[in-house]
C-alpha cells in the first residue's frame, strides 16, 4: 500500500505539472489538497512523509477521531464538506480553512463561535457551479451579494471560492462548470469590493483536475487517484459527490 500511495502521488503531481504547462501556468500557483475521507491516519502518514501537507476532511467525526495521530505533524487541515451548524464549534478545534461556506446562518455560528474564542479563519465560498439539485453552494449569481454580507464579520477571511464541478464521461461537458466559477470571480473583481482580491479557486478532482488547472485552479482536491477507492459498507465513496 505504501508503495502504491507514493505512485500514485508522484502520477497526480505529473498530472498537476504537465496541466500547468499545457496551460501556460506556473507550477507554483497550484496546491494539491489530499481528500481524506475514509482513509487512515497510517495511509496519510505516507503521503505526509512523502511531502503532502494539506488535507481535507468531510466529516466532523473523522477529524476528531484522527485528531490524535495527526495533531503534531505540520500539515494544514481543512473542512471540505457540508457544515451543519451544530458541528461548527467541534470542527473548529481542527481546522484552519472551512471550503463550503454556503449561507449566512453558517456564517452567523462561525462568527460567534470564533469570536469567542479570538480567532479569524479562511473560507471559501462554495458555488453550485453545475446548477444540480444533489449538490450544495450558492447559484453563481448570488455569490458577489453573499460577499458583500459576508464581509462584516471580522472573523472570517475570504480567501476564494470552491465548486464541485458536473462530472460527465465527455470531458468538455464538464469544463463549463469549472469556467463559470473563474468567471463569477471575475465579476466579483469588477465590482471592486475594498479588501476582496487574490481570491484563489479551489476546482478539480481526480476526473477532472486538468480541465480545473486550465480554467484557473489554485487548489486540487484529489482522494481517488491517490488512494484509491474507498468502501462504505455496500458502496464505494465517490469523492466528487457533494455531501
Amino acid at each position: 500500500m505504501k508503495e502504491d500511495i507514493i505512485f500514485n502521488l508522484k502520477q497526480v503531481h505529473q498530472r498537476m505539472e504537465n496541466a500547468c504547462k499545457s496551460s501556460g501556468r506556473n507550477v507554483s500557483d497550484v496546491k494539491l489538497l489530499l481528500a481524506t475521507k475514509t482513509v487512515s491516519p497510517a495511509d496519510i502518514q505516507i503521503a505526509i512523509d512523502a511531502g503532502e501537507t494539506l488535507l481535507g476532511e468531510n466529516k466532523m467525526q473523522e477529524l476528531r477521531d484522527k485528531n490524535p495521530a495527526l495533531k503534531d505533524l505540520k500539515i494544514e487541515r481543512h473542512f471540505i464538506g457540508h457544515l451543519q451548524t451544530n458541528k461548527v464549534k467541534d470542527v473548529l478545534k481542527y481546522v484552519t480553512c472551512i471550503q463550503s461556506l454556503d449561507r449566512l446562518s453558517l456564517a452567523n455560528e462561525l462568527d460567534r463561535q470564533l469570536q469567542k474564542e479570538g480567532r479569524t479563519l479562511e473560507v471559501f465560498i462554495q458555488v453550485n457551479t453545475s446548477f444540480e439539485e444533489s449538490k450544495f453552494g450558492l447559484p453563481p449569481t448570488e455569490v458577489l451579494s453573499f460577499i458583500q454580507k459576508i464581509k462584516r464579520y471580522e472573523t472570517l477571511k475570504i480567501k476564494g471560492l470552491m465548486t464541485i464541478g458536473l462530472l460527465d464521461v465527455e470531458k468538455e461537458k464538464m469544463r463549463p462548470s469549472l469556467r463559470l466559477l473563474r468567471k463569477t470571480r471575475d465579476e466579483i473583481y469588477a465590482a471592486e469590493i475594498e479588501g476582496i482580491n487574490n481570491l484563489q479557486l479551489s476546482m478539480g478532482m481526480s476526473q477532472d483536475l486538468e480541465l480545473a488547472i486550465a480554467e484557473g485552479s489554485n487548489l486540487i482536491r484529489i482522494g481517488t487517484s491517490i488512494f484509491g477507492n474507498r468502501f462504505l459498507g455496500k458502496e464505494i465513496w465517490n469523492e466528487n459527490i457533494a455531501e
